[in-house]
């Protein structure tokens, strides 16, 4: 029998959940699932040919099937989860670096923030004992590579910086800190510093430092680096959640930038974040959105990298009001 407090806070996240999620959704989730788990290889990783391998595309999928529920070994697919961490935990090189085939791929940081992410999140619900070794050597990469600007770049080096990667890193750390692996309080506090310099005067952010122009994209990115890094209140969230709501979908504004779906995973979070009538308003247009997008085998098309890229961000963002995961949770 559930604890009448834990039995409470259950109960309002699936009526909060309920009231989002419609059956047409419900529907969409349940056929881009069933398609990513049919496209999972046997030792866990996910594509084909130059994409096979990717460490960021297995640790999104990985979030897409915990985002319903299912943790590794548990749940509707939970086998395709704990094959998501064999493959990547396969991954680690003794440096701590997650990479998979993502040397041969554009930014392999990109693929080590989020399988970091995803590895924290599934840290306390396996029981293997590696697991823990090896987040903890993935988390001190990301801290021994911050550049003095306070960000991160494509490879595990302290050169330059740009908001794109460094949201994966910040995300990353916000997430082993929830799981009780210790993250130095400065590298935070100069993530921070950076994301708030990166800031335009419209609220939108510049993909690198000292200049540049506002985008959707890099924007709902540097909002959620706020969020996460632990700052829930000021004017640069005010600025950043306005400069978002003049791309709200179904108005046009995935015409005018690219990364329609990395901009939207993004884009939800900040606005999940921020709740009220910003989430109030912008859920239900991003969840149309992407049901009218589906295609009829359950996958999502993606002009960004690979359909398992694209069907897992969209499975994670239709995903977000069952507040299951701590690194999406309010």
């Amino acid at each position: 029998m559930l604890a009448p407090a834990f039995a409470a806070e259950e109960a309002g996240r699936e009526k909060s959940a309920a009231k989002w999620i419609t059956p047409a959704a419900d529907k969409a989730i349940e056929g881009g699932l069933k398609w990513l788990a049919d496209a999972q290889h046997d030792d866990g990783s996910f594509g084909t040919g130059p994409a096979r391998g990717n460490a960021a595309v297995c640790g999104l999928a990985g979030l897409a099937f915990m985002s319903g529920g299912s943790t590794p070994g548990r749940g509707p697919y939970g086998a395709q989860v704990n094959r998501c961490v064999d493959y990547l935990l396969a991954s680690t090189q003794p440096s701590g670096f997650v990479n998979g085939s993502d040397s041969a791929t554009h930014g392999p940081m990109y693929g080590h923030g989020f399988a970091t992410m995803f590895l924290a999140e599934c840290y306390g619900m396996s029981p293997r004992p590696e697991l823990r070794d090896k987040l903890d050597k993935a988390v001190k990469l990301i801290v021994n590579c911050q550049n003095k600007d306070g960000g991160w770049r494509y490879f595990p080096i302290k050169q330059d910086a740009d908001i794109s990667v460094s949201v994966c890193q910040i995300m990353a750390l916000r997430a082993a800190r929830n799981a009780g692996i210790a993250v130095p309080k400065e590298t935070v506090e100069r993530s921070i510093s950076y994301v708030k310099r990166s800031q335009n005067a419209d609220g939108g952010f510049m993909y690198m430092l000292p200049s540049g122009e506002s985008g959707f994209p890099r924007s709902a990115g540097g909002v959620v680096a706020l969020y996460s890094a632990g700052v829930y209140e000021g004017k640069e969230l005010e600025k950043g959640l306005d400069y978002l709501a003049g791309f709200l979908p179904g108005e046009g504004g995935e015409r005018r930038e690219s990364y329609y779906f990395y901009g939207h995973y993004y884009a939800v979070q900040a606005m999940w974040q921020a709740g009220g009538k910003r989430f109030d308003k912008w859920f239900p247009a991003i969840r149309d959105d992407l049901i009218s997008k589906q295609r009829g085998d359950g996958a999502w098309n993606s002009s960004e990298s690979i359909d398992e890229y694209s069907t897992a961000m969209a499975c994670i963002i239709l995903q977000i009001p069952n507040d299951y995961l701590p690194i999406f949770q309010r």
